[in-house]
C-alpha cells in the first residue's frame, strides 16, 4: 500500500495526497493499492492492517529544512511528519507499538516517504508556488524511492 496523508485544501499540506493522486495514473504492479487519508494516529492502524508493505507519503516542516526535499525513513529512523503526529492522538510509533500488543498485524516493512514544506496552515487548494515548481522534482524522487521499494 502507498497511502498519502493531508488535507487537500491547506496548500502544501496536500501534497500528500496530490503525489498519491498523480502515482496512481502510473505504470505499479496491480496488487499496489493507493489511498489517501487525512488522519493519523491509531486510526492508521485499521487502515494498514494486514499489508505486507506500507509506504507513507506525508509533508514535513522541519527546522533547517530546504522546501521540497524529499525525505526517507523506516520506522527506526522515523521523525515526526505532519500527520504521523496528532495533537489529539498518540504519536505513531506509540500506536505500531500497541497495535503489536493487541495483535493487530502490522505490516513488518514501513517507510515514511516525507517531502519537507512551506506552509500547511493556510487555506487553499494550490501548492504554494515554490513547491509547485518544484514538483515535478519531487514526483520524480518520490518514484524512484518507491521504484525501488517495489
Amino acid at each position: 500500500m502507498i497511502l498519502g496523508i493531508g488535507n487537500d485544501i491547506l496548500t502544501d499540506d496536500g501534497i500528500g495526497i496530490r503525489l498519491i493522486e498523480d502515482l496512481r495514473t502510473m505504470n505499479y504492479p496491480k496488487d499496489i493499492t493507493f489511498l489517501t487519508i487525512t488522519l493519523g494516529g491509531l486510526e492508521t492502524l485499521e487502515i494498514i492492517k494486514d499489508y505486507q508493505k506500507v509506504i507513507f507519503l506525508d509533508a514535513i516542516m522541519t527546522e533547517n529544512g530546504i522546501p521540497g526535499s524529499v525525505y526517507c525513513y523506516s520506522v527506526n529512523d522515523f521523525k515526526e511528519t505532519l500527520h504521523l503526529s496528532n495533537l489529539h492522538d498518540i504519536n505513531f510509533l506509540t500506536a505500531l507499538e500497541l497495535g503489536k500488543k493487541l495483535g493487530i498485524p502490522i505490516p513488518d516493512d514501513i517507510k515514511i516517504i516525507a517531502v519537507e514544506v512551506i506552509e500547511d496552515r493556510v487555506f487553499g487548494k494550490e501548492l504554494t508556488p515554490l513547491l509547485q515548481q518544484k514538483y515535478p522534482e519531487i514526483l520524480g524522487t518520490v518514484k524512484q524511492i518507491i521504484g525501488k521499494e517495489f
